[in-house]
């Protein structure tokens, strides 16, 4: 039993090797039809205008223009006023029929990120409140007033 085994394994190894053999130049004649496809990207080119040196100096890119009216600017804070206590209802958008996100409270201080922007007769500034991002929203500049950080009086 074990030679029948051993001669059952020989067999198989030998007609593996000889299949190989047979199918070899097959594999071989159908690897030389196959065609390689290549695309050729041309490098972009650069003109002269948009060329630089080694020894060129970057140029800075100009700030964005500061608007500043009522003494309110972008990056100033301020503070709601004006309201005889009732606070001050921010907005998603500039204008009074947009909807109203929170109300500010009398007193409460912002940072103004954007604006100005005019709706419905009034200038629109749009405020962060600096301890909460999610306190965000646009105010009428007629209820803010700017607060001097330099120049703040201790008691």
């Amino acid at each position: 039993m074990i030679a029948l085994s051993a001669f059952m394994a020989v067999f198989i190894v030998a007609a593996g090797i000889a299949g190989l053999h047979y199918l070899k130049p097959a594999l071989l004649e159908s690897a030389a039809e196959a065609t390689a496809v290549l695309t050729i990207v041309p490098a972009p080119t650069s003109t002269a205008a948009g060329q630089m040196s080694l020894f060129s100096t970057p140029t800075a890119t100009p700030p964005a223009l500061s608007i500043t009216i009522d003494g309110i600017s972008v990056g100033q804070f301020v503070q709601i006023s004006g309201t005889g206590g009732d606070g001050l209802r921010l907005r998603r958008e500039p204008g009074i029929n947009a909807d109203i996100l929170f109300l500010g409270y009398e007193s409460e201080v912002f940072k103004v990120m954007d604006g100005p922007e005019e709706a419905d007769g009034f200038i629109w500034w749009y405020l962060t409140a600096p301890y909460d991002e999610k306190r965000s929203g646009w105010a009428a500049s007629r209820f803010l007033r700017v607060i001097d950080l330099n120049n703040q009086s201790e008691p």
